[in-house]
């Protein structure tokens, strides 16, 4: 559902457990009980309860679900030495953590660009990272680790990383293949190049099967859009325009599709001085920014979900709670009629139905099958819920095919 961005001079083995116990605060402290928190981010009362304790239950057993150790904007420009310490630390943690089980399910670090000028510095840290992960490892590497390449101008710079894939993987004992990059869709040169090409299934091309992922990066590219900060922000109709161009020109790729950041923290702006407690306009005053902050940050995520991106950035874990409620939300919101147009289009096999007034075909029916895996994938419903909502079998749910579904049905 998300993936969390960290200052590599930051990252220890623990700190998916750190921020984790960070998120459980901020939603015990700000959002109390189920009936508060559903006020604040305008949930559906008859919907409050289950989503509280959903998310409650995730924060505590797995609050972050990817980490990017990042190298890039989090980090920011130090003397190489400098860098190549942090380089070294960072792998040696994970290391670490991977000896210990502390890291999230999905981990990689994000390199800097590889412009004219700072290509040989993201090289030498990418290169220094690996090499001492691998050393310290004995020649582990983590389950789903990626290379983020950020702010992509033309093919040729994810070319140049699949080439360093290439003489890599060979050096370090890995399997021809092994290595996996991430691509930032963050300039407009990458959606429309200088020809007037869209450039984005060339970028993809370029990468020889290497890349899993593509993260949209809101605020580099409003900025390249030359659109003033006041109006940068994850709804801008710019940011539209260039995650639908990324959705047509990457479907039935497999690419997962990453939407950006909310750069708004749910952080109050008084702190008890040790020893001291705050006053209590203070504390209303924290409760009122954390709750504000948190309202956009749901909103935000649900438009990416209408949009159909199920996965961002969160850059805090005070933002992880209303990452959840709001993917929980989306979700839950549309369950009933889901499963009436489901349950009916299947009575009807390859038949159209008409339900209230929606009007489903064939082409439909994989929609509605993926809103249910979906749902189940992050967590807002059990499999045993989906399977008595939508009146399918284990079996047939877990194909994940609408296809085979309808030729079952046509076969009894």
């Amino acid at each position: 559902m998300h993936t969390v961005y960290g200052g590599a001079h930051l990252f220890k083995a623990d700190s998916a457990g750190r921020l984790g116990s960070l998120a459980v605060r901020s939603f015990e402290t700000y959002a109390p009980d189920a009936k508060i928190f559903a006020e604040i981010l305008e949930i559906p009362s008859a919907l409050a309860d289950t989503i509280y304790e959903r998310v409650a239950e995730k924060l505590s057993r797995e609050a972050v679900e990817d980490f990017r150790i990042d190298f890039e904007d989090g980090y920011g420009t130090r003397p190489d030495a400098e860098e190549d310490g942090h380089a070294v630390a960072a792998a040696q943690e994970v290391a670490k953590g991977l000896e210990a089980g502390t890291l999230p399910p999905f981990i990689g670090i994000r390199i800097k660009t590889f412009s004219d000028e700072l290509h040989a510095r993201s090289i030498r840290t990418m290169d220094i990272f690996l090499s001492t992960l691998i050393a310290a490892t004995g020649g582990r590497m983590p389950d789903n680790f990626v290379v983020t390449l950020p702010k992509i101008v033309v093919p040729d710079q994810v070319a140049l990383l699949a080439d360093i894939f290439d003489e890599l993987e060979p050096k370090l004992g890995l399997s021809a293949g092994s290595l996996k990059m991430e691509m930032m869709i963050e300039t407009t040169q990458s959606i429309i190049n200088h020809e007037g090409r869209i450039n984005l299934p060339l970028l993809l091309e370029a990468a020889r099967g290497r890349c899993t992922a593509a993260h949209f990066g809101t605020y580099d590219y409003t900025a390249s859009c030359s659109i003033t900060a006041a109006h940068q922000h994850m709804m801008h109709p710019a940011c539209d325009f260039a995650k639908h161009m990324m959705q047509v020109s990457f479907a039935g790729t497999g690419l997962w599709l990453s939407d950006g950041a909310t750069n708004i923290m749910p952080v109050g702006p008084h702190r008890a001085a040790e020893g001291a407690q705050l006053t209590p306009n203070q504390i209303d005053r924290n409760r009122a920014v954390v709750h504000r902050a948190w309202k956009l940050h749901y909103d935000h995520i649900q438009h990416s979900l209408v949009g159909g991106f199920y996965q961002g950035w969160d850059l805090h874990p005070a933002q992880l709670p209303t990452r959840y409620a709001a993917v929980y939300a989306f979700f839950l919101e549309g369950l009933d009629a889901a499963s009436e147009r489901l349950r009916n289009f299947v009575e009807k096999a390859a038949k159209a139905t008409l339900v209230g007034d929606v009007f489903d075909d064939a082409a439909t029916g994989q929609g509605l099958l993926n809103y249910f895996l979906r749902a189940i994938n992050c967590g807002a419903l059990t499999e045993d819920e989906a399977l008595q909502l939508s009146g399918l079998t284990h079996e047939v749910l877990v194909s994940g095919s609408f296809v085979k579904i309808l030729k079952n049905r046509q076969n009894l």
